[in-house]
């Protein structure tokens, strides 16, 4: 069964990218309907207005709750899924919230715009997320890669599972080293394991890679993974700076 993502904002033309590479083929095939609402299609304001100074002064414009929350309740009488807010208080995104949501039938994004939304429009928000410490222009920036990330996550959306189980965070580590033709590049050759065509050693010699990236780039990722027996050996052999 599809997805159905409905993303609320003010500028639709920006998500034309969704129409190409993998998601474009994605949506074409009914594994996810993306549909586009304009919240100023929704005000009541004759000049399409949505914003409007914020009450007690300050710099900037605040979206307004009415236009919001009317197309809200629009969406909603098709779509009955979490309406999700892209916004600074949020909880940081991560591949373990993107593999929740992925879960779900019906999702609605709504995007924020200048210097927020009215907070009496929170009251028809059910989560909200962020993608970090930093600014955006607006909620669209932040839209199009969670809903990307959600999206690769669903089944027949990248073709193989495998696509994604091996991928960067998706069982906490960054992903290995790649490496493809040719196997001699300006001197620099390709590592011996993986033209060895020995399973084993070439799977061990990944896992060693993710552990010695993941604790030399992130170690903030790294003190959360449940190490086995066997990671805890192949630590041990990083320490003492031999190869496996």
């Amino acid at each position: 069964m599809a997805i159905r993502i409905d993303i609320l904002t003010l500028f639709p033309e920006m998500f034309s990218i969704f129409n190409h590479s993998i998601l474009g083929r994605a949506i074409d095939k009914d594994l996810i309907n993306i549909d586009l609402h304009n919240i100023r299609d929704y005000t009541l304001d004759k000049h399409k207005k949505v914003d409007d100074y914020p009450y007690g002064g300050g710099a900037g414009m605040v979206m307004a709750a009415q236009p919001i929350v009317d197309t809200i309740e629009h969406v909603k009488k098709q779509n009955k899924g979490k309406v999700i807010f892209l916004g600074p208080r949020g909880e940081k995104f991560t591949h373990s919230i993107a593999t929740e949501l992925s879960k779900e039938e019906e999702l609605i994004f709504l995007c924020g715009h200048y210097e927020g939304i009215d907070e009496r429009a929170y009251k028809f928000i059910d989560m909200e997320l962020s993608l970090g410490d930093f600014v955006l222009t607006g909620g669209e920036m932040a839209c199009i890669p969670i809903v990307d990330s959600i999206c690769r996550l669903i089944p027949g959306v990248l073709g193989k599972d495998e696509s994604f189980m091996e991928e960067s965070f998706y069982n906490g580590l960054l992903e290995y080293p790649h490496y493809t033709r040719p196997e001699e590049f300006r001197g620099d050759k390709v590592p011996e394991v993986l033209t060895s065509g020995h399973h084993e050693n070439i799977r061990k010699w990944r896992r060693l890679q993710s552990l010695k990236l993941t604790k030399e780039k992130r170690p903030d990722l790294f003190e959360n993974i449940p190490l086995t027996k066997e990671d805890k050996k192949i630590l041990l052999n990083i320490e003492k700076n031999m190869d496996i």
